[in-house]
């Protein structure tokens, strides 16, 4: 079960995060050129961004079922990730409603320009975090992994060679 759990894991982590590397590096700047406006790029970017913070809140509850079942040294470091992208997805949730109702799609224009770009700077700046964290907690995962496959795998063996030395 611990590799289908782990591979279901990593690939709801590759989705989530990585369909927002993605969105972020290339099809932001396709779609502001193609449609020769930042503006209307933005217009498909507020559904998108629904769309990555639900995500990334399921994930993390999936990433529960990891985090309990995987107890070793670096447990309390991925609590922390773990806590501070659950934070992170919280942050945007909240900031995404305010950006969306500055945003008058029929008129294609903003209410408040100013108050707009200052809220976006903060996405942008929380968006980052979420992503540095999210870098960090798959390595302190594939860390934990390797040393709870390790400490497995060392176990028949150290039995074995306790067999060894009591018959020698």
């Amino acid at each position: 079960m611990t590799p289908i759990r782990r591979v279901l894991l990593l690939w709801l982590f590759m989705f989530w995060q990585g369909g927002f590397l993605f969105y972020g590096a290339v099809v932001v700047t396709i779609g502001s050129t193609v449609l020769e406006s930042d503006f209307a790029q933005g217009l498909i970017t507020r559904y998108v961004a629904v769309a990555l913070n639900i995500t990334g809140g399921v994930v993390l509850l999936a990433w529960t079922w990891d985090l309990i079942s995987e107890r070793h040294s670096r447990l309390t470091l991925r609590w922390s990730a773990w806590t501070m992208l659950l934070a992170s997805v919280i942050a945007l949730a909240c900031i995404h409603p305010n950006m969306d109702a500055l945003i008058d799609a029929h008129r294609k224009t903003l209410h408040d320009a100013d108050r707009f770009h200052h809220l976006h700077r903060w996405y942008l700046r929380i968006s980052t975090a979420q992503w540095l964290t999210s870098v960090v907690f798959t390595w302190w995962t594939v860390q934990n992994w390797r040393e709870s496959d390790s400490e497995a795998g060392s176990e028949p063996r150290a039995k074995a060679g306790e067999g060894n030395e009591k018959s020698g």
